[in-house]
């Protein structure tokens, strides 16, 4: 196991004021567990751009680093390069830069087609100034032709100019473990770090799921839906799944994990505890 892991939580922009009350306290129970980051997403389309900026700001004036999402599909060159001003001016330095998904309903993907464009583009214009962290599909992206299309795309981040990638969530360590092999053998020297979702809820975890192409195990979901709307097993057993895995990945070498919190601090400090980290 690595001496001291990498560990990083995202949250989502909050809508209403009682939601940003309701991460504030969350950002501060997570805070105890010293992470090296607070990453925060960026709506489709930049939907929710002013509300990532100033939740990351808020995040930097806490004295605890802040990597806002930044997401190409349906922006401009002008747009990315005036958000990029805007987060250097805030003393901003990690960006977690992605593809995104076009907002429903618009068919102009913009200036920027691909996540590794937007890489290119970042350093292009700020040099070695940002930490880009890039996303990563263990069990392949929904949208790729082939695994080894998926492959060659994740290099390409790579090869423009990303420091680090995080994995969506998955519930399989080993296809994490092959995914990283495979990386290995293609000359990829990036830390990979896991992306891991906790589990309480599990009618919206199926949904995400679904969303994203990431695959809960057969066992796993028919031991799920058994419990019905007993929440209290849902969670306890989603916890002894959860933390048996990330116990796993730590121990096969992960760089660290990153935590889908959903805005959530509970189920994540109970691993962490239970990790013994």
């Amino acid at each position: 196991m690595n001496s001291k892991p990498i560990l990083s939580f995202e949250f989502f922009p909050p809508k209403t004021p009682e939601g940003m009350d309701k991460l504030r306290a969350t950002r501060q129970q997570l805070a105890q567990l010293n992470p090296e980051f607070f990453s925060v997403t960026f709506g489709a389309g930049g939907s929710t751009r002013d509300r990532t900026l100033e939740t990351v700001v808020e995040i930097q004036q806490e004295g605890r680093k802040a990597a806002p999402h930044l997401s190409c599909i349906g922006s401009t060159r002008e747009n990315i390069r005036a958000i990029l001003d805007e987060y250097k001016g805030h003393g901003i330095r990690h960006i977690v830069a992605l593809r995104g998904d076009l907002p429903s309903g618009t068919q102009d993907v913009g200036e920027f087609r691909y996540a590794n464009e937007l890489v290119a583009f970042i350093r292009a214009e700020t040099g070695d100034y940002f930490q880009i962290e890039v996303a990563a599909y263990p069990e392949f992206h929904p949208q790729a032709p082939t695994a080894q299309a998926d492959l060659a795309n994740f290099k390409r981040k790579v090869d423009a100019g990303a420091n680090a990638a995080i994995t969506q969530y998955f519930y399989n360590a080993d296809a994490y473990f092959n995914f990283r092999d495979e990386c290995d053998a293609m000359g990829i020297a990036i830390p990979i770090v896991p992306g891991i979702m906790p589990i309480s809820n599990f009618s919206q975890l199926a949904r995400f799921s679904d969303a994203c192409g990431a695959e809960i195990p057969r066992w796993l979901r028919l031991k799920m839906q058994g419990y019905g709307d007993d929440t209290a097993s849902i969670r306890a057993f989603g916890l002894d799944v959860v933390t048996a895995m990330c116990d796993r990945l730590l121990q096969g070498g992960a760089p660290g994990l990153h935590f889908y919190t959903l805005n959530q601090a509970g189920l994540i400090t109970t691993i962490w505890q239970r990790l013994g980290l």
